[in-house]
């Protein structure tokens, strides 16, 4: 029947959500190593997605088919500068779907019911966090109106060649 739904997650989901965090865990670190230590979750992270769970300023959506999960994502409702005059942001810091349940559409149901979510609570700006590299995810969210409007550099002056890309001879 393959009938993809998009739900609030609950405690009840909190084992399946820590094995989706960990498959979404693996894949990021093969892009980028740093992804577990500032752009990941706190461990434990059994406790992390529990916290966020019962969070009133988080939404967290996952996402299956035929009742079997196959998605998450954890959004974020923060503060913008003061001089926003305590308009806030919400902020998807986290979607995953599993490789073999891409592109039937449970990530825009997921996406669309957190945007949702967050409208409900008065919030009209949003942003989505994506990786460099990861032209998949950044399709995935231009397609849903959203466009880039900050990227953040890295340099680890304990390994400083990684991520830096050959210098073409110009001679």
């Amino acid at each position: 029947m393959n009938i993809q739904v998009a739900r609030p997650a609950t405690r009840d989901d909190l084992d399946e959500l820590c094995r989706l965090y960990r498959l979404l865990e693996a894949e990021m670190v093969a892009l980028h190593p740093m992804w577990p230590l500032a752009d990941g979750l706190p461990e434990p992270i059994e406790l992390a997605l529990g916290d966020a769970l019962d969070d009133p300023d988080s939404v967290v959506v996952v996402g299956g088919i035929d009742g079997s999960l196959f998605g998450f994502l954890l959004a974020r409702v923060e503060d913008l500068l003061p001089q926003a005059g305590g308009e806030r942001l919400g902020s998807i810091r986290l979607v995953f779907v599993e490789p073999e349940a891409r592109e039937v559409g449970i990530g825009e149901h997921m996406r669309d019911l957190a945007l949702e979510s967050l409208r409900g609570r008065g919030i009209t700006k949003f942003d989505a966090h994506v990786l460099p590299g990861h032209r998949v995810v950044k399709n995935f969210f231009e397609a849903g109106g959203f466009s880039a409007r900050s990227i953040v550099m890295h340099r680890d002056d304990r390994n400083p060649d990684r991520g830096r890309r050959p210098t073409p001879d110009l001679r």
